[in-house]
């Protein structure tokens, strides 16, 4: 039989027995958890499922069908003493060879003979060897052929093990096999066994604790299926790996100038830098600085690539040439895509992207969970990016290389995020440059380092040409920082400080339209600006009758609300259902899949709003599609109708344009009063306009002395406020309101008295 010794480390275990000191075994109960332990547990199970047995919970007690085998093949006779137990061995396991059987057979007579020493009867001595014989059979019979072999058979016991099973293991483990207990509750069952420890030994090591919660087999398997599973996702690994950030200084454009070679000399890494620099040392000069610093990185030949703001998407064609599927799995998904990545020029930078690639989209899915439509979505934007980028960054790289991908403005999105992560491990330095202190960042990575200034200045690109650089005098940005304090959370706004707007419907009585009717938009009450977008209280109205059927001071309440910027309308329709509408033909094109083709209007010939600022442009577009969305036209989303309102928004009067290009979001805003004295009911067209302004901020005011529903056919709920204010009148003429005196129609006081009274 082998000796029991004790081990120097987990490791011993794994030593054949012709290497290790003396013909030993080893029996270890483990009570406790370290990563350590964890790992060895890993590895342990793995050779107990290929040279081994795995128990988890008991061994089964034989059953009447192994007893009844046993019986036929055996019959019941037992005797106490070797030679019978190893001649019933010799016919139950002929597998096992003469030393094997002997160390078996002596140490099952050491057992019985324990528990007659103990006062167990013959009985139960003979019960308990034909338990044993069975459990050989049907448990232990792939190893007691491999018992003192030089690569010795491992048992792994998983729970409280009872005083047979322990017994059984024991001989097996003096006649030659490794055995490993894992106790999770401690060692007190297990002790009421062997009280001294004498059959095994309790691991002690250093930082021990509890295993962890819902720890287990099962557990311990599907990670090593995880590892197999990741050891094919990954297939053949780099030679080479990343340092990044390792060897800077902190000294930002100086460390991403910093010559190659003078980085790091060990050939098992490229040296590269992760950096965000946000601010700027010293505004005056910070565009000269990077111009220098493109300037540098081209005399130093380093193959440089520039984005400026967000990176553009991948385009249909670029998203088309990813070759994908549908995924169940997101190994499957991982594997399948990352096919996609090749680059024959340099199996090296192909084996580098590929375990990128893997451990980025890994790290994603930990995160996503089991959403694997998303994580798609983002592993074909990672991928048509770096096929857009690859030959700029990385066309004939050798090592030790390193590129330079230079992000102006912080990332907006997620997808933007990831990529510059994707990157950073590359061989290539990734910088973000973010000047403008007051724009957040999305990304955040254990690798990035950041170096942060106080000075903060707008720049929206990277002067990559010397006609490009823009360097403000010392009073520009003077009044910058005069802007900021004047202009930043103090309610006081300049002009055109904001281009982005929402607006909210006031509900107001009638009386109070006068009242808000000029003022500036700041003073109304609701307004408010969130995050650089503006929140717009505004008036969409219909006035419907007369006040005390005076039309003479109906006519100068409606005067009265007439400022420099109100279109007055004052017969339906204002556009002609025939009215001419050049744009009626392209709308089909500008609008797909529920969304507006924004870049195939804006490159379109006859696109009406390219002299217009950005802003208004893309405010136009917001709240077309604004309008759309929410269905406010009747028929939207079922006849076609939004192509009628595409090309009714693209074909706005000149004069109403003009106010939307004046409209300052947080002083007066413009004004439309529509009056309609007959029975005729507004056009599609004026409809659509109507609710289009009132989204752009408009004051609107419908005046509708006959009280008819002339107004809102076409509209998709009630959009407005509607005031019931007097008797209604018909066939009313509307007057000039210019020749309308306000004077010549005022009450006097005893008239105004009296009235009330009546």
């Amino acid at each position: 039989m082998l000796e029991h010794k004790k081990i120097h480390s987990l490791d011993d275990y794994f030593v054949d027995l012709d290497s290790r000191q003396s013909r030993e075994v080893y029996f270890y109960r483990i009570n406790g958890y370290t990563e350590k332990i964890g790992d060895f547990i890993k590895k342990y199970y793995d050779t107990a499922r290929r040279a081994g047995v795995v128990i988890e919970g008991k061994i089964p007690n034989p059953d009447e069908k192994n007893l009844a085998y046993y019986s036929e093949i055996m019959g019941m006779d037992f005797q106490m003493n070797p030679s019978f137990i190893s001649n019933g061995l010799k016919k139950w396991l002929p597998r096992m060879n003469d030393l094997q059987r002997k160390n078996v057979a002596d140490s099952i007579y050491d057992s019985l003979d324990s528990m007659r020493r103990n006062g167990k009867t013959e009985n139960m001595q003979k019960n308990a060897y034909i338990k044993f014989m069975c459990w050989l059979y049907y448990k232990f019979e792939r190893i007691v052929n491999q018992l003192g072999a030089n690569e010795l058979p491992k048992i792994l016991y998983e729970g409280d093990i009872s005083n047979y099973e322990l017994m059984l293991i024991s001989i097996l483990s003096n006649a030659g096999c490794d055995v490993v207990l894992l106790q999770y509750h401690g060692d007190a069952g297990y002790l009421k066994s062997d009280p001294d420890s004498v059959l095994s030994d309790d691991l002690k090591m250093e930082g021990m604790t509890a295993f962890p919660e819902e720890y287990c087999l099962k557990k311990v398997r599907e990670a090593i299926q995880n590892d197999f599973e990741k050891e094919r996702l990954y297939g053949n690994l780099p030679s080479v790996n990343n340092c990044t950030n390792a060897w800077i200084s902190g000294k930002g454009f100086e460390d991403i100038k910093k010559s190659v070679l003078s980085r790091g000399t060990d050939s098992r890494f490229f040296y590269n830098c992760f950096y965000r620099i946000n601010g700027a040392e010293d505004k005056l000069t910070y565009a000269n600085e990077l111009f220098q610093l493109q300037l540098e990185l081209k005399n130093a030949r380093r193959k440089t690539v520039i984005v400026n703001g967000e990176i553009e998407r991948p385009t249909p064609d670029e998203i088309a040439d990813i070759r994908r599927g549908n995924y169940a799995k997101a190994d499957q998904l991982i594997m399948d895509l990352s096919a996609n990545i090749k680059y024959p020029a340099n199996m090296e930078l192909q084996k580098i992207m590929h375990k990128t690639f893997v451990d980025i989209l890994l790290a994603e899915f930990s995160k996503e969970g089991d959403n694997l439509n998303r994580l798609t979505s983002k592993a074909v934007y990672l991928l048509c990016w770096l096929k857009r980028y690859l030959p700029s960054l990385f066309s004939d790289w050798k090592m030790p290389e390193i590129g330079c991908f230079i992000h102006m403005g912080g990332c907006q999105n997620e997808n933007e995020a990831l990529f510059l992560k994707f990157l950073a491990r590359l061989p290539v330095d990734v910088v973000i440059l973010c000047p403008n202190r007051n724009v957040p960042c999305q990304l955040t990575d254990p690798l990035l380092y950041e170096l942060n200034y106080e000075e903060s200045l707008t720049m929206e690109r990277f002067p990559e040409e010397n006609s490009q650089v823009k360097m403000g005098t010392v009073a520009y940005h003077a009044e910058r920082e005069l802007d900021t304090l004047m202009y930043q959370d103090t309610g006081m706004y300049r002009n055109q400080q904001y281009g982005k707007a929402n607006i909210i419907s006031l509900q107001t009585m009638y009386e109070e339209i006068k009242i808000l009717w000029d003022q500036e938009l700041k003073y109304r009450p609701d307004f408010s600006v969130v995050d650089g977008v503006v929140n717009i209280p505004v008036i969409f109205a219909k006035v419907s009758g007369v006040k005390d059927g005076q039309t003479d001071h109906y006519w100068t309440s409606v005067k009265e609300l007439v400022t420099e910027d109100t279109i007055v309308i004052k017969k339906a329709p204002y556009i002609e259902p025939m009215a001419p509408n050049p744009m009626k033909m392209y709308a089909a094109e500008f609008f797909k899949n529920g969304k507006l083709q924004r870049n195939k209007i804006k490159a379109h010939p006859k696109y009406p709003y390219g002299i217009l600022r950005e802003d208004i442009q893309e405010m136009i577009l917001d709240k077309m599609q604004l309008l759309i969305n929410q269905k406010m036209i009747k028929g939207i989303g079922e006849n076609g109708m939004e192509y009628t309102v595409i090309a009714q928004i693209l074909n706005l009067p000149k004069d109403i344009v003009r106010l939307i290009q004046k409209f300052d979001l947080t002083r007066k805003n413009p004004k439309m009063i529509y009056i309609n004295t007959s029975e005729t009911v507004i056009s599609l067209e004026d409809s659509i306009l109507t609710a289009f302004l009132h989204l752009i901020g408009f004051d609107i005011v419908f005046f509708v002395p006959t009280g008819y529903q002339s107004i809102e056919k076409y509209f998709n709920g009630q959009l407005m406020e509607e005031h019931q204010i007097g008797e209604y009148k018909y066939d009313l003429q509307v007057p000039d309101l210019n020749s309308i005196s306000f004077g010549s129609t005022r009450y006097t006081w005893r008239e105004k008295f009296f009235k009330r009274g009546n």
